[in-house]
């Protein structure tokens, strides 16, 4: 991109639009206006700088860091507390033989999912000493960075993130001679498991080097093993290929279900084995299902904006899916990314008198970003700008570097743990169909991605009543189908109290469902899933607001997977008189069948 020839004096600042054309001019988007204003020379020593830490601003880490200790040097109360609280924590520790847990208040409320000292081979000496030390320091930072007079909380939050990470690496479990697990094995096979744990790292070194798939990859093929649900391809876009599935019933629902699912991974978790695959069970229960396979991005598509993603993507799926079937409406349905598009989508569709949703379900999608969780501490103006300035030199963000930051939100199980099983004690971890496939990453549009980025996350324009679709101001109110929406209880990618947000947004009758589970596995829960539990509950339009700790109380868990309950939700929103299945594809309509599931681009092959 040429920089502005325009005098050096500050550009004003503008508020990101992201539902711009592709010759947009650069004082419509926050993201052009960022980089048009910007010296070239600068942008490459921002790239370079972040090549160089891994992505990250050491610029924005060393405002947090210093806002939060100038404020503590200016609060002596504050130091005496805490001088105090780690005189209390060394009386505690002196006592020896003590259990484990028994390290004073703070220790004691150390993270309830830490499962690294679980082991009994941690309750002798002198590794009960060191495991208490160490869940002693880091209770004791995660006081330091907290109740600091006057510090920003995004900064006092970036700072202890930043220093748990610190106390994640130094910790005694991660270290062979600190590991009495890792210890004790090693005596026990004869040295055999550290032999079998460097044939591992070795492995996996080779595997980075030269982008060789990782080991246990082959078994799960995508249009083989995985991905296998029986479908054609009757549309293709620029972005995506519209999938549409074969019928399994003698009969269907008249109104089609159009997924749209994340392009920051393929869409086929949703289609993975036949056992576990969403698209599979919706088809074997009468429904016409249509899915979005999103196009894996290159160089060449670094100007794609975000709208782009809505008209060649969702807004293209559902009219393959009624120009198809016939029918007048269809059950729109969004994951994770996916589904704040479809949100979007919806809105806009409203405010333009677009009626052709029957219903809205939004999987583990945000749509107020503003307690984004712990990936929103990287979403800052300086962290974004180096990322802006790293995307334009390749034209896009690497899959790796996004699965990077998603795994530092829990690096202790998925990162520190993994590599002591696998490296010092020669576990190797078996490899699952829902594991291969998130190492089977995609790419994101430069341009997209920055606009995403500063509209949504750092701007939070749609939840804000900013954000622009085809120049005009959309609003979720808007929105008046019934929406099914669901989060998932350990979602570190889409907490679900930010997902919940929504019914603060909507005037509309909105069920709300908790599932046990992560961001994917709580999403891909078939329902003979083992341990399984969810909460559902409905509100109507009118009926008064519930925060969601109160929602939580008031819903008692139900065994059993979610997809039932959403099935038959779906359901009851259904026409009941059951048709002839349609037509695969409908040339006569220009939808003409073009390739057999799962397509060409979900193997990264343009057709």
């Amino acid at each position: 991109m040429k920089a502005s020839t325009a005098s050096p004096a500050r550009t004003p600042a503008v508020r990101p639009s992201v539902g711009l054309s592709p010759g947009a001019p650069a004082d419509e988007a926050g993201a052009e206006v960022r980089a048009a204003s910007t010296n070239p020379l600068d942008r490459k020593l921002w790239a370079l700088a972040g090549r160089l830490t891994g992505g990250v601003s050491v610029l924005a880490l060393m405002g947090a860091w210093g806002d939060w200790f100038s404020h503590l040097a200016a609060s002596p109360g504050r130091q005496m507390e805490l001088a105090g609280l780690a005189f209390e924590q060394v009386l505690q520790l002196a006592e020896d033989g003590g259990p484990l847990g028994a390290c004073g208040p703070l220790c004691q409320a150390a993270r309830d999912s830490d499962r690294r000292f679980r082991d009994a081979t941690w309750h002798g000496w002198p590794y009960r000493q060191l495991a208490r030390s160490h869940l002693a320091a880091e209770a004791w930072w995660d006081a330091a960075t907290s109740g600091v007079h006057g510090v920003s909380p995004q900064n006092a939050a970036i700072v202890d993130f930043a220093a748990r990470q610190i106390l994640d690496f130094w910790s005694p479990s991660n270290f062979m001679a600190t590991n009495p697990e890792v210890l004790q094995k090693a005596i026990r096979t004869g040295g055999q498991s550290l032999v079998e744990g460097f044939r591992h790292w070795l492995e996996d070194v080779q595997t980075a080097a030269t982008g060789a798939p990782a080991t246990g990859v082959e078994a799960f093929r995508v249009g083989e093993t995985v991905a296998v649900t029986p479908g054609q391809v009757v549309a293709r876009t620029r972005l995506a290929e519209i999938i549409q599935y074969a019928p399994t019933t003698p009969k269907v629902r008249a109104e089609p279900v159009v997924i749209v699912p994340a392009w920051i991974m393929k869409y086929y978790i949703l289609d993975l084995r036949p056992e576990n695959s969403l698209i599979r069970s919706l088809v074997d229960q009468g429904f016409t299902v249509f899915v979005v396979s999103w196009k894996n991005p290159t160089e060449a598509d670094r100007d794609v904006a975000f709208d782009q993603y809505r008209t060649e993507g969702a807004l293209a799926a559902i009219d393959a899916a009624t120009a198809i079937t016939g029918a007048d409406r269809v059950h729109g349905v969004g994951y994770c990314l996916g589904g704040t598009l479809m949100a979007i989508t919806a809105a806009a569709m409203a405010r333009d008198g677009d009626h052709r949703l029957a219903s809205l379900t939004l999987l583990a999608a945000l749509t107020d970003f503003h307690d984004a969780g712990e990936l929103r501490l990287f979403i800052t103006d300086s962290q974004l700008a180096l990322l802006e300035d790293m995307m334009d030199e390749r034209g896009y963000l690497e899959g790796p570097r996004m699965m990077g930051t998603f795994n530092l939100l829990r690096a202790n199980d998925l990162i520190w743990s993994r590599m002591v099983r696998e490296y010092l004690m020669g576990e190797r971890r078996r490899l699952i169909d829902i594991m291969a496939w998130s190492l089977d990453g995609t790419r994101m549009p430069a341009r997209m991605h920055a606009q995403y980025l500063r509209s949504l996350y750092l701007a939070n324009d749609l939840a804000e009543g900013r954000f622009k679709v085809d120049g005009r101001t959309i609003a979720l109110q808007d929105i008046r189908v019934p929406l099914f929406v669901l989060g998932t209880e350990w979602d570190h990618i889409a907490p679900w109290r930010a997902v919940y947000k929504l019914h603060l947004s909507l005037d509309t009758q909105v069920t709300f469902a908790l599932t046990s589970g992560g961001h994917n596995q709580g999403v891909v829960s078939p329902p003979d899933t083992p341990g399984r539990v969810h909460r559902i509950g409905t509100r109507d339009d009118g009926h008064s607001y519930l925060d969601p700790d109160a929602w939580l109380a008031a819903h008692d868990p139900r065994e059993g997977s979610w997809w039932i309950s959403w099935q038959d939700w779906l359901k009851r929103r259904s026409s009941p008189v059951l048709q002839q299945p349609p037509t695969m594809g409908h040339a006569a309509a220009g939808y003409p069948i073009l390739a057999a599931a799962p397509g060409d681009y979900v193997r990264g092959q343009d057709a």
